[in-house]
């Protein structure tokens, strides 16, 4: 039994963590950088300590401050959250080499499926079916396009290293390829400090399809449904559901089969997330997978009734799952939407600074709100602009979307730009309602009538 866990991230995720050990009876440490000073998980935390200045590097992203930060609160674990150090095998080597448990995956299988290239390999030797695409590394202009010889257009150039739409390129034909391709490479080296790049075929039009995952360590691995995240825009998720009602029967019964299969292959671990492309045929091939929890993880608990972060702690102390495959029932539908402060209508472009005036949606059968702001804080603008996740839940998915509807009206922010006009938008779309989306109708048909709109 842990005593006492460093949460190594801020906002609503840090607050979601928090509330999780507090109800376990854990105490908890957060850790902020100094922009941070007045955020709403270090209030809520039982202690808490800075571990540096403003810039991720220099707190949140830094290791060695993280570590240290631990230690000298004599905690047991820490807790990643997502983003940050939540990824970084090397921090994982950290912790155990000064004693600390990292709750989440070993290094090796974090390692194992970082490199996306090398995660393909693995999943096509565990029988998951994976996009056509290069078998392996992609080194020259002259190699590229022999592979797009063999898999056609369109395709991808992605970075081995990469995630969050970073070091990638999408290439509609032989007069981009070498271009984007050099592109693309020169991205992974910028970002993520390797050049390497592989090439994908691009399944389009297509769903954006994600398997929840729990692994103990005695063996045992069971899923939690899937996940629908196919509204997004520039690779970055807007809203997410689940599950995914357009899935047949059968389709999702062998798709989650193969996100079983695919864990256990690895030997993997505490939470994560296989991704997969779904095309018109419900036709699946692996994508990657989220060593780590995911943002998104609330919508899965709603129909589950199964607290990941709280499975993610049990499963770090050694607790075998207490629950079988055949004991997770699925029940109604459930929405997330991500209310950010950026301003759709200027590129995206995120804010930051004080909040005059907030109301969250609050109160009513089947909503939760998860956030960490309030009335009078001020947002930096260091980090991910993320306000709140609004959550719903119901029976159907008509019932569900009435709900969210019903939610977003309530949402009020005043001194800073949102999405949220956006999301209403969305949630009241004829395409979306009937399910009729793919991974780029938000960015290639939606968006461009939407902005065009006062």
């Amino acid at each position: 039994m842990f005593k006492k866990v460093l949460v190594a991230n801020r906002g609503e995720v840090a607050v979601r963590i928090i509330r999780v050990l507090r109800e376990m009876g854990i105490s908890s440490v957060a850790i902020y950088s100094s922009a941070d000073k007045q955020a709403l998980h270090t209030e809520l935390a039982d202690e808490a300590i800075c571990i540096g200045p403003a810039k991720t590097l220099d707190s949140y992203g830094n290791p060695v401050a993280v570590i240290s930060a631990a230690l000298q609160m004599n905690c047991d674990a820490i807790h990643p959250g997502y983003g940050f150090l939540s990824e970084k095998s090397e921090f994982v080597d950290l912790c155990e080499e000064v004693g600390l448990t990292f709750i989440g995956p070993s290094s090796h299988v974090i390692n194992q499926m970082g490199n996306k290239q090398h995660a393909r390999e693995t999943m096509r030797a565990a029988g998951v079916p994976c996009t056509p695409g290069s078998d392996g590394l992609v080194q020259t202009v002259e190699e590229a396009e022999q592979v797009a010889e063999v898999i056609g257009y369109p395709l991808m150039v992605k970075a081995a290293d990469g995630g969050g739409g970073k070091g990638m390129r999408r290439v509609a034909d032989a007069s981009e390829l070498a271009h984007k391709f050099s592109a693309a490479m020169m991205e992974a080296q910028a970002v993520y400090g390797n050049k390497d790049v592989y090439i994908e075929k691009i399944i389009a039009p297509a769903k954006h399809i994600e398997v929840q995952l729990l692994a103990d360590t005695h063996g045992n691995v069971i899923h939690l449904g899937e996940r629908d995240c196919s509204l997004q825009r520039n690779n970055q998720k807007v809203i997410e559901m689940a599950p995914a009602t357009f899935l047949d029967a059968s389709v999702r019964e062998a798709l989650c089969d193969a996100a079983v299969t695919a864990a256990k292959a690895i030997g993997y671990t505490n939470a994560g997330t296989i991704e997969f492309l779904v095309d018109e045929q419900q036709q699946f091939y692996f994508m990657e997978m989220n060593t780590r929890l995911q943002v998104e993880h609330p919508v899965t608990e709603m129909i589950t009734g199964i607290d990941i972060v709280r499975e993610q702690i049990n499963i770090a102390m050694g607790q075998p799952l207490a629950i079988t495959q055949e004991d997770v029932t699925f029940n109604g539908m459930a929405i997330e939407c991500r209310l950010n402060a950026e301003d759709p209508k200027q590129s995206f472009r995120p804010a930051s600074g004080y909040i005059e005036r907030l109301i969250l949606p609050s109160g009513g059968m089947g909503l939760r709100v998860e956030s960490g702001v309030y009335p009078n804080y001020s947002l930096p603008p260091y980090y991910d602009s993320m306000i709140a996740k609004i959550i719903v839940h119901k029976s159907s998915r008509q019932e569900t979307f009435k709900t969210l509807q019903r939610a977003l009206v309530e949402v009020v922010v005043e001194g800073l730009v949102t999405n949220i006009e956006l999301l209403e938008e969305l949630a009241y779309s004829e395409e979306v309602l009937a399910d009729q989306y793919h991974t780029k109708w938000l960015e290639d048909e939606f968006l461009p009538a939407w902005m065009m709109t006062d």
